[in-house]
């Protein structure tokens, strides 16, 4: 007969946290919890019905490529994660977020079902499986989760989560900006404030297991990512101009990219990489960011523990808690 005093099957006590971090986490996390269908979104009919065929084409394949991400997030992503566990306080956390990853991906489809018709959203998904460039950041991101390091899964995930999904973002925060689209927009910003919290959550566990590495292994590691976002970013630069091009605004889209790849970066405790701060992007956009639904929050360092705060925007000082 076996005997199970040998190896106990181990409770999780939330009485007992090993890292605060994971309790903070998994209270903001529960507290902003939402769904898809407390959101008015046939109130945006009447905006959509305005806009033009080029605009509703944009706006179809900008949520089926967040579609297909929150997707390898929620599949793939998070599940990688797991394997590297610290705590039993981690892994629920880690559950938690794969679960909302998948209410994302289930909103797009809220989104799809109010403004298109079935033969539009057949059309937008099939898109998706197509475009060159929405399947290699895919491909390139879910390469990592299968087959790299611990610390290059996270950092692939906080590239996702930072700075990937940014491009799809911009325009239903520009359209929120201009009056356009708010319902949808509001989604984005529910979206936007889960990410905002899975990303640093996932960049300070990183921290912790780099800051355990020798110099040496520090620096291949920073390269490793360095280059890892160069190489994303110039596949971003690319979808970016087969999505705004025809309206001309790649130009903005690119800044706001990179904005957020320095607070990618930042996330993991790096540098910026590039010049572009708050004050390039088009204020409209960094004002949808900032009202409303969209508080951000962060974790910021005191001594050796870690206090959770709230801030309105995603501004540079906020990441500079993180160094």
């Amino acid at each position: 007969m076996t005997n199970f005093n040998e190896n106990p099957y181990i409770a999780i006590n939330w009485n007992d946290i090993e890292d605060m971090i994971d309790k903070l986490t998994w209270e903001k996390l529960t507290e902003q919890f939402w769904l898809d269908t407390r959101i008015p979104l046939s109130n945006d009919l009447d905006t959509w019905r305005t806009l033009s065929a080029r605009e509703q084409d944009m706006i179809g394949k900008v949520f089926g490529g967040l579609t297909l991400l929150d997707t390898l997030q929620s599949e793939d992503g998070m599940e990688s994660l797991k394997a590297s566990i610290r705590t039993q306080h981690e892994e629920a956390v880690y559950n938690n977020i794969q679960f909302m990853e998948s209410v994302h991906a289930k909103s797009y489809s809220s989104i799809f079902s109010t403004l298109n018709t079935p033969k539009e959203i057949d059309k937008i998904f099939a898109w998706t499986r197509e475009n060159e460039f929405i399947q290699y950041k895919a491909n390139r991101i879910n390469g990592i989760y299968q087959n790299g390091t611990d610390l290059q899964r996270k950092v692939a995930s906080v590239f996702l989560e930072s700075f990937l999904f940014y491009s799809g973002f911009y325009a239903p925060l520009w359209y929120l900006g201009n009056g356009k689209l708010p319902n949808v927009a509001e989604i984005i910003k529910l979206i936007l404030r889960d990410e905002s919290v899975h990303g640093t959550y996932i960049g300070y566990k990183f921290q912790i297991a780099f800051n355990q590495l020798s110099k040496e292994e520090q620096e291949d590691m920073q390269n490793w990512a360095f280059s890892l976002l160069f190489e994303l970013y110039e596949n971003e630069a690319k979808y970016s101009e087969y999505i705004y091009d025809d309206l001309g605004w790649t130009e903005d889209v690119k800044i706001f990219l990179r904005y957020n790849a320095n607070k990618a970066l930042q996330n993991l405790g790096f540098d910026p990489l590039f010049p572009d701060t708050a004050d390039d992007v088009d204020p409209i956009v960094m004002n949808g960011i900032s009202t409303g639904t969209s508080n951000h929050d962060f974790f910021s360092q005191v001594g050796n523990g870690y206090l959770l705060g709230q801030v309105e925007a995603m501004s540079d000082e906020d990441y500079e808690k993180w160094t």
